[in-house]
Order: C-alpha cells, then structure tokens, then sequence
C-alpha cells in the first residue's frame, strides 16, 4: 500500500511536466544571451520561478476543476483524491499563484507594465481552459490555449523582463516571440494533445469534446507525424532566415523520441494501457527539442562573443 501511494504521488506531481514551464524562460534567455551578450540574470531566476508556481496553480486548478465533473473519480493520481480535501489543495493552488504573480509584478516594475499584462493573460487563457463557466477545454478549446499561453504571450512578457538594454519598455516584441516561440509551443501542444490518447473513453462520457473525441484515436495518431513536422520545418526555416545561429540545428537531437512516439501511437492508438504515458515520450521530446535550441544559441554566443 505504501509503495502505492508512493507511486500515485509521483503520477500526480508529475515533475517531467515542468519543463513546459521552464524551458520557455531557458530559450528566452539563450536567445538574450545570443543577441545582446548579456541579460537581466536576476529576472531570469525569478521568472523562472514564477513560472514553476503558476503552472502548481494551473495544475491544481484543473484538478479542482475536473473534481467537480466527475471526470477524474477514478483517476487516483489526481491531486484531488489523494489530499482528499478540496479546501487544502485550493489554498496551496492560488498562494502558489499569489507568489508567482508578485515576482512577476517585481519584474514588471523593474522592466515594463507589458509584462505584468501578458503574464496575466496567460494566467486568464490558463483559467478559460478548465474554469467554470468557461471549461473551454471541454469544447476542443485546450490545444489552441496552450499554444497562446506558452507561445506569443509567455515569450513576450519573458524577452521584455530578460533584455538588458530596456529596448522593449513600450512595445512588445510580438514578431521576436512568434519566431522564437511558436516551433516550442506547439510542442508544449503536442504535450496535452497527447496526453489525452488514453481517456478518450472516459471524455467522451463526461462531455470533454477535446480533439482526440472528435478525431477519434486512429486519425489523431496520424496527425503526430504532421505536427512534429511543422515544429522541424518552423524551427529549420527560423535558423536558414538567421533569426536563430546555424547550431541550433541542435534541436534534432529530440528526433529519436518524436520517432519513438510517431512508432507508438501508429501501432497502439487503440490500446489505453499501452499508451497511457505517451505524453512522457512526448514532453521527453518537447525538453530535446527545446535543449536542442538552447545549447545551439549558447554555444554560437561563447564562440563568438
């Protein structure tokens, strides 16, 4: 029983999860590194702080939320049926948000109003996915989210608090953070596309349209190949354009587990048990593919700075 326990509570921490977090600040800050020989090292550790309390908040929440559907009763990792006390999980959720949001608001002092703003619109589209009355996870709405919240508007609010030379205190790089962010925010994407393969069952009873309900589990796991696509051929024109140094080239290197996922979920879509943590090979690709482009820009800076 103990080792049980153990067991469901490193399901529902789920550490490997955040990298999605994570590697948005890491890539910001490469990228500052790599094109201003410098950035704000004291706002890159806060920031990436922030980051880690409000996806505790956004992952809780979800699992307030999904408690009240009904969604996840048999779900025994969930936060939710192991604390066993709604109140607990809820504080701990929003005084994570609360410390997340007031380092932001010290960056944002310290920088620019935009990023308080665009943090904060992360924050709202995070709530609009789960939260009620909104639930818009439930209409198919996740995957669009997902990729605003941890594309555009994170790597925005990041790029304005990392700059060292104060170049964005009244405009948002918007075409900076689309270039920079979109290839790994749609792999951040694929992450809960993926890690819906094995409910898909239990989502269709309780109302959740996600993409995969639609889809049905045999087209979904044909898509795999053509999202992986997109992310290699957006990331290989960015460094053929120069916005990115040729050795980020590097970001291939997560190509053995986008093949191990592609190979997976083409023979097994149909069998829940086996697939079930598809969405570990899939943030196992998203943190390559991600450490792939931080090494490349690091790497071009040290040798050419």
């Amino acid at each position: 029983m103990k080792e049980r326990n153990k067991n469901l509570w490193k399901q529902a921490i789920k550490w490997p999860l955040y990298s999605v977090a994570i590697l948005p600040v890491f890539i910001s800050g490469a990228y500052t590194l790599n094109s201003f020989k410098s950035l704000k090292i004291a706002n890159f550790i806060a920031f990436t702080i922030a980051a880690i309390l409000i996806l505790i908040w956004e992952n809780l929440t979800n699992d307030l939320f999904d408690s009240e559907t009904g969604i996840d009763e048999f779900k025994f990792h969930s936060i939710v049926n192991l604390v066993r006390s709604k109140k607990k999980v809820s504080i701990t959720a929003y005084t994570s948000l609360f410390i997340g949001l007031l380092l932001i608001s010290i960056i944002s002092i310290s920088t620019s109003v935009n990023v308080m703003l665009l943090v904060g619109a992360c924050c709202f589209l995070g709530y609009l996915y789960q939260g009620p009355p909104f639930r818009l996870g439930y209409q198919g709405l996740g995957e669009p989210l997902c990729w605003l919240a941890f594309g555009p508007l994170a790597y925005s609010a990041i790029l304005v608090a990392l700059n060292p030379l104060d170049i964005y205190l009244i405009t948002i790089p918007l075409k900076e953070s689309l270039l920079l962010g979109s290839g790994s925010s749609l792999a951040t994407t694929l992450v809960l596309f993926c890690s819906h393969f094995h409910q898909i069952k239990e989502d269709k009873q309780h109302g959740k349209n996600s993409p995969l309900v639609r889809l049905g589990a045999k087209k979904g796991a044909e898509i795999i190949p053509w999202i992986i696509f997109v992310i290699y051929v957006f990331q290989l024109l960015i460094i053929i354009t120069g916005f990115i140094p040729i050795l980020c080239i590097l970001f291939l290197i997560s190509f053995p587990q986008s093949l191990k996922l592609i190979t997976l979920l083409k023979y097994s879509y149909n069998k829940p048990e086996i697939i079930k943590n598809c969405k570990f090979i899939a943030i196992k690709f998203q943190t390559m593919n991600g450490i792939g482009l931080i090494a490349g820009l690091i790497i071009d800076y040290l040798i050419y700075k």
